[in-house]
């Protein structure tokens, strides 16, 4: 199991601040090594309690909520990353736990026994939560991810583009998804993640985009475009 405990700022952008700011940080800050030229996919299932708890809390502002997800990078993968994510007020904790395919496969089923089989206490009590509040598949989001790093403070800056979602289909490995769009084509979403502090030279970089910080999940984004296309 993998323990991330940092701070997280969330921004919307447009895709000509996405080439300007991009075009400095790759001046100072390294590209993940699996971004490329067009940065990579990533495709995550949300969980939710019956009566939508995550959703809820995380509309209401709630300062101690959380988000569980299955998250893949290919729909031919052998395997998923299990995770939750907790808010606590400024800080975000993320743990992820690394489950066989057909394990994930039997959770999406609503079948968390698998879960007993890990010896880490994270799907114990990933099991716990799930069972006890009827988690069930809610919403597939996909976008693809252009990420800069910086080893100091294991720093990361994200742009997260093209989001898209589906309600209707939680196969979280089909290969042929059909996907409606979350935001406009030229929105995107930028994310700075950071132990600690941020350094000084990369938060003016940032403050630079001259955007407003905001409160944004793309759980609720895809929940919120869901029920626009149900009316």
């Amino acid at each position: 199991m993998n323990e991330v405990y940092r701070q997280e700022k969330k921004y919307f952008m447009n895709l000509l601040d996405m080439a300007q700011l991009s075009a400095r940080l790759d001046q100072v800050m390294l590209r993940d090594a699996h971004s490329g030229a067009q940065g990579y996919a990533i495709r995550s299932l949300y969980f939710d309690s019956l009566d939508e708890r995550d959703y809820q809390e995380k509309v209401d502002g709630i300062e101690l909520r959380r988000k569980l997800r299955l998250r893949i990078y290919d729909p031919a993968a052998d395997f998923a990353m299990l995770e939750m994510k907790q808010k606590e007020g400024i800080y975000q904790k993320k743990r992820s736990l690394r489950i066989a395919r057909a394990d994930a496969e039997a959770l999406v089923r609503g079948c968390y026994d698998s879960l007993l089989s890990y010896p880490d206490l994270f799907a114990a009590e990933c099991y716990g939560l799930m069972t006890m509040w009827c988690y069930r598949p809610k919403t597939i989001v996909e976008y693809r991810r252009l990420a800069y790093i910086a080893r100091e403070n294991k720093i990361r800056i994200t742009f997260d583009r093209d989001i898209r979602a589906n309600e209707a289909c939680c196969d979280l490995f089909s290969p042929n998804l059909n996907l409606y769009p979350v935001l406009d084509p030229f929105n995107l979403v930028l994310e700075v993640k950071y132990n600690g502090f941020l350094l000084s030279y990369i938060k003016d970089l940032v403050n630079g985009a001259n955007r407003s910080e905001l409160s944004v999940s793309k759980y609720c984004l895809a929940r919120s475009a869901g029920l626009k296309f149900s009316l």
